[in-house]
């Protein structure tokens, strides 16, 4: 199963993206079984998680994107959805989903480009 990002692209610092993952490839009731994190890998640096969402969209974020980024889901599409706001450079990155313990395959990602 593998995840498919969409929805980065270059954006000038303190504007905003909404990102989309689709997870086409699992059966439903998988999908919907499983907690969903979005992940971000800059340049040079580990893949980092920023937020997870359970079944229910009870969701927990890493600090440095609390308040700025909202994770969703939508069970019947198989999708989940990242919403970033106030957007700084430093939020460069490959941005990836995958279900909290990354037993899916990585899918290709999509870039945020944050511009100062």
């Amino acid at each position: 199963v593998q995840p498919v990002e969409s929805g980065g692209g270059l954006v000038q610092a303190g504007g905003s993206l909404r990102l989309s993952c689709r997870v086409s490839g699992a059966i439903t009731s998988v999908f919907n079984s499983k907690i969903m994190g979005w992940y971000r890998q800059a340049p040079g640096k580990q893949r980092e998680l920023l937020g997870t969402i359970t079944r229910l969209s009870s969701t927990n974020y890493a600090d440095f994107v609390k308040g700025r980024f909202t994770i969703s889901r939508d069970n019947a599409r198989k999708s989940v959805y990242l919403q970033m706001n106030s957007l700084k450079p430093e939020d460069t990155a490959v941005y990836y989903c995958n279900t909290d313990m990354q037993e899916f395959s990585w899918g290709p990602g999509t870039q945020v480009t944050v511009s100062s």
